[in-house]
């Protein structure tokens, strides 16, 4: 897994310890434990947590994360719509544009 910079170059200034927790320990430590969990199965855990609270911005990135580690679009509208049931309906109307952008980026 590459190294995770995001937060650093995101929020360095404004929030330096919460950057480095987040490249750090997060991306680093947690994300890195592929022996437990693989990267692709994060990924579809980690949307579905932020699906769920309705989180698009973040969302959005890990849709992006999850399509680097394997996930196809079908498999994200599937999950997406397993989840409609769970967590509201008008949540998966706003991902779905979403997942639709992803997966048509180059």
């Amino acid at each position: 897994m590459k190294k995770q910079t995001a937060g650093r170059d995101i929020l360095g200034d404004l929030a330096p310890k919460f950057a480095e927790l987040n490249d750090d320990v997060l991306f680093g430590e947690v994300w890195s434990r592929e022996d437990k969990l693989s990267a692709r199965d994060r990924s579809l855990a980690t949307i579905s947590a932020l699906f769920s609270a309705g989180l698009y911005p973040q969302l959005e990135a890990h849709i992006r994360i999850g399509k680097e580690h394997g996930l196809t679009k079908e498999e994200v509208v599937e999950v997406i719509t397993q989840l409609a049931f769970y967590c509201g309906w008008p949540k998966a109307w706003s991902t779905f544009p979403i997942i639709k952008k992803v997966y048509e980026e180059e």
